[in-house]
């Protein structure tokens, strides 16, 4: 079953590749030599923030970014750099979410635990220490079309009568060593009253997710609810076997009842986690507590939900051997879950419905939020 789980994803995400290449295609990047276009957007701070607010700068950076790229992310750090290190030489940075939330595909969120939402975004914003502006355009994104950005990160340099002087991308490596700091010579060469070197370059990043988009989204949900729901009986040592984990993915283990309130109702939740992270060395298992007898009860519910994982029912009602099977420390209450590394390790165990975010940050950070990482 995660054989043929990445298969639909590979063909999903292919199928919706040419629908979001003529949407980019629509928006025009704004032109070396242009003014810098209006706006005055919510940021994260609680203050509305303007492009008048930032006149007094001799250069103002306008860098388009997000929570969910991975190459956005890889260069938080830098555009935090950046932005420490030019603040007090007469120079402005200003970033701004392009990005609509409703855009976005849950296989595009497998490098991390946040979309774009404006509520993501502070919470971000804080983990990171954001002291520069973040602001929101994903709603409207006009101000996003009038600059044309392409993919996040995008970056716009603009000269004191707010003139673009560069444009493109921060810096040439998103994961290796950097050999040519664009961004940085542009700004170095308008403080100096020079040209900038290398006014334009390509954007490397994930393609900005327009609201055109969210019929892809549509169709990828489509797509994933077609898929074969199955369940097959499992023996404590099968169980044993779960919790040894001599396969190369992270494994999540969920146990849960068609009795269980809480795992009915968390049980969708976690087929979108599956969903996000499946496309990268992650697995699924749903193992059901219900009972040989209950397993038509069981089997309508994971197809109901759409459960395309890889789906277990403990063939005993010895639900001892089950625990003791998976996990020693687990009191036995359901719903229950655990992320297991290769070789058996726990990384994350929880008893009761789980915090998602909690959930999705600790399989993030064993997964890694860039192509670089494992």
């Amino acid at each position: 079953m995660p054989g043929k789980c990445s298969l639909w994803a590979a063909i999903v995400s292919v199928m919706l590749l040419g629908v979001a290449a003529a949407v980019a295609a629509d928006v025009k990047t704004l032109e070396l030599g242009s003014t810098a276009p209006d706006f005055n957007l919510p940021g994260v701070d609680g203050k509305n923030h303007a492009l008048k607010d930032f006149a007094p700068a001799k250069v103002l950076v306008v860098v388009f970014t997000c929570n969910h790229c991975p190459t956005a992310q890889a260069y938080e750090q830098r555009i935090i750099k950046l932005y420490d290190d030019y603040k007090d030489k007469g120079v402005a940075l200003v970033a701004i979410n392009p990005n609509n939330p409703d855009a976005i595909r849950l296989d595009e969120l497998g490098y991390t635990d946040l979309s774009d939402s404006f509520d993501e975004m502070k919470i971000r914003a804080k983990e990171r220490g954001f002291k520069f502006p973040y602001l929101y355009d994903g709603q409207a994104q006009k101000v996003s079309r009038a600059y044309g950005v392409q993919a996040t990160p995008h970056v716009f340099i603009f000269d004191q009568d707010r003139k673009l002087r560069y444009v493109g991308r921060i810096d040439d490596s998103e994961v290796k060593e950097v050999h040519k700091q664009f961004a940085r010579d542009a700004i170095e060469a308008l403080l100096a009253g020079k040209p900038v070197p290398e006014p334009k370059t390509h954007v490397i990043g994930c393609s900005t997710k327009w609201i055109e988009k969210n019929d892809t989204v549509k169709k990828a949900l489509e797509q994933w609810e077609k898929e074969p729901v199955t369940l097959e009986p499992i023996n404590a040592d099968g169980v044993k076997k779960l919790a040894a984990n001599d396969s190369p993915k992270l494994r999540m283990v969920n146990v849960w009842a068609t009795w269980c309130a809480p795992c009915v109702a968390e049980l969708p939740q976690l087929v979108d986690v599956n969903r996000m992270y499946r496309g990268r060395p992650f697995e699924f298992i749903t193992l059901s507590m219900d009972g040989p007898d209950r397993k038509p009860q069981a089997m309508e519910f994971l197809k109901q939900k759409h459960v395309s994982a890889t789906n277990y029912l403990f063939d005993s009602d010895d639900r001892d051997a089950l625990i003791d099977s998976l996990d020693k420390k687990w009191e036995g209450p359901v719903p229950y879950t655990i992320l297991i590394a290769p070789g058996g390790k726990v990384i994350y165990r929880h008893q009761g419905p789980v915090d998602l975010p909690e959930l999705k940050k600790a399989i993030v950070g064993y997964l890694g939020r860039t192509y670089a990482s494992k």
